[in-house]
């Protein structure tokens, strides 16, 4: 007879601390692709928060059209690659969990081995980073952008 670990038996096992850390890791969020934002019509990374919720990052014109800001505290990117299209990234490099640095060209750049990354998908442009960065949630409303 062969047993197989459930997460129900991991649960068990570990005891309340131990389960409470592991429903928190285990909780939802996300997409297939590990993406915890999903695309609004005018491209933002929007939520379904309730207006006015969040951490307010910037205002809307503090974020440049074709650039973007990026948050370090937060460890977040925010882009505007096109006017009223507001995207939103970890701030961490996924070749080796670098703060990224600068955006700059249409690019967001890790100034610890050069990768960069699109402004308007976070995919790769130039490695050595070969995992695009994750997509964060915010809303934008009232010339407000907040991370959710």
């Amino acid at each position: 007879m062969t047993h197989e670990t459930t997460r129900r038996t991991v649960l068990l096992a570990t005891g309340a601390t131990g389960a409470v850390a592991l429903v928190v890791a285990c909780g939802g969020g996300g997409d297939d692709n590990g993406s915890a934002a999903t695309d609004s019509p005018t491209g933002e990374n929007a939520t379904s928060a309730p207006a006015g919720q969040g951490e307010e990052l910037a205002s809307t014109g503090e974020i440049p059209v074709g650039g973007g800001k990026i948050f370090k505290d937060e460890k977040v990117v925010v882009t505007q690659p096109e006017q009223g299209q507001f995207k939103a990234f970890s701030a961490i490099c996924t070749h080796q969990r670098c703060l990224l640095g600068s955006v700059s060209d249409g690019t967001i750049n890790c100034p610890c081995h050069g990768s960069k990354f699109r402004i308007a998908d976070g995919s790769v442009a130039n490695g050595p980073a070969t995992n695009p960065l994750p997509a964060e949630k915010i809303t934008v409303e009232g010339g407000s952008v907040r991370l959710v």
